[in-house]
């Protein structure tokens, strides 16, 4: 917004009058296009990660890096009914049709906050 120039021992500033005559509708779509590539990088990612880890509908590894493991936690979380409660067994047998270690992905599951665990049972949170 700002130009500057020096002249010996002064720095002289300047508006930039092109920004300030910008109306704020044309800053807001330059900024909407932007997020729509980013939306569409984050979902190639999602998609090359799934695929990475994920073969014949099998968890191949619970990945290490944390970004990761969130995108394969979701992807699992999808085999859950929303509002319905689930006994641990169920729970453990959903998560074993991913993976043979289910009781490292259930307590990622509660940890990340997809999965919530009380009396009753396991209960996947709604996102907003």
């Amino acid at each position: 917004m700002v130009n500057s120039k020096k002249e010996q021992y002064y720095t002289i500033y300047s508006l930039k009058e092109s920004i300030l005559n910008a109306k704020i509708l044309d800053i807001i779509k330059e900024e909407s296009s932007e997020k729509e590539v980013q939306e569409e990088r984050e979902e190639q990612y999602h998609k090359k990660v799934i695929e990475s880890f994920f073969e014949y509908g099998k968890l191949k590894s619970i990945p290490v890096q944390r970004k990761k493991k969130r995108i394969i936690l979701d992807e699992i979380a999808k085999a859950f009914e929303s509002g319905r409660i689930y006994t641990e067994r169920e729970v453990n047998i959903t998560i074993a049709d991913y993976h043979d270690d289910f009781c490292t992905i259930r307590r990622d599951m509660i940890s990340e906050k997809i999965l919530t665990r009380n009396e009753k049972g396991y209960q996947l949170i709604k996102k907003d």
